[in-house]
């Protein structure tokens, strides 16, 4: 009877085994392979057409690491992404707390304001240069009715300008995002929690603040964390408006990587930069995972 029952409890286990099998599988080889390169032509000397061709160890993640431009790219990076990522994250639970108290007032603002995410990035890139045009752009218009005489503002030319005008590109892309996992997450809250909230007094920004924000707080965290990865990974929005001009100012680690990997034919320095991007991906999101595992725990 004891061996019966073991098998019975076995059998179960190995047929869920079985099930997520293949999940594990295809997540190990699309996980592992690129990792095993990266690393692979970081430590070797690699070009485009001929990688892994001789080991040269850690030299060139050591180059990469005291490279003025590579450390600025980094930095220049993170504070982008965290900027960004509050940003959107900000703007994206407001919208969604406005869209939850009219749910069932009709769609057609849903609509509106989920179409940035419908769109490709390259799109939007191009869609937001034209925007910033010096002459004829939609802001130029604007400038031109409200300040006329005055001079054309190019904004995507300006060292200190440019970096804020893929930063507004890219936060009305990504916004909506943020808005439909906080609205996904606001709409499970148990009605009745609600109304009993309602009953005690609770309305309007103290239902809000005190009873919403709260219970979402948790996917709000992730959501957080998944925008921040979303805006270290930032290539589209540079490529398409500024190439990563002017000078440096736009530069981010991303761009850099396909530089040296596409444009200069160095696989090895784009490997050993995504490396180091790792790591400071790795730094930067830790706490926020951390705090997202709490708020949901």
């Amino acid at each position: 009877m004891t061996d019966l029952a073991t098998r019975r409890r076995s059998g179960p286990r190995w047929v869920r085994r079985g099930f997520v099998a293949p999940t594990v599988l295809v997540t190990v080889v699309l996980g592992l392979y690129p990792l095993i390169f990266i690393v692979g032509a970081a430590v070797t000397e690699s070009s485009l057409g001929k990688p892994f061709q001789s080991v040269v160890g850690a030299d060139q993640i050591v180059a990469a690491a005291t490279d003025a431009g590579v450390i600025g790219s980094l930095v220049r990076g993170t504070l982008y992404a965290l900027v960004v990522a509050a940003a959107s994250t900000i703007l994206g639970t407001a919208a969604a707390l406005a869209l939850w108290r009219s749910a069932f007032a009709g769609s057609a603002a849903r609509i509106i304001l989920l179409l940035p995410l419908a769109l490709p990035p390259v799109v939007v890139g191009v869609l937001w240069r034209l925007i910033f045009t010096p002459n004829g752009g939609l802001l130029d218009t604007i400038r031109r009715m409200i300040a006329p005489g005055t001079e054309p503002l190019a904004i995507l030319s300006d060292p200190v300008l440019a970096i804020v005008g893929i930063a507004v590109a890219d936060i009305w892309e990504w916004t909506p995002l943020i808005t439909i996992l906080v609205f996904a997450a606001l709409i499970g809250i148990d009605r009745e929690v609600m109304e009993a909230a309602s009953l005690d007094g609770a309305h309007g920004l103290r239902l809000l603040r005190e009873i919403a924000v709260p219970a979402v707080a948790g996917t709000i965290a992730a959501a957080f964390v998944i925008r921040l990865v979303l805006a270290f990974k930032l290539f589209d929005l540079v490529d398409v408006m500024t190439k990563g001009g002017p000078g440096e100012a736009t530069t981010v680690p991303a761009w850099l990587v396909w530089k040296a990997a596409i444009e200069q034919f160095d696989v090895g320095r784009g490997a050993a930069i995504t490396l180091l991007l790792a790591v400071v991906v790795t730094l930067i999101t830790l706490p926020p995972i951390l705090i997202a595992r709490r708020s949901h725990g």
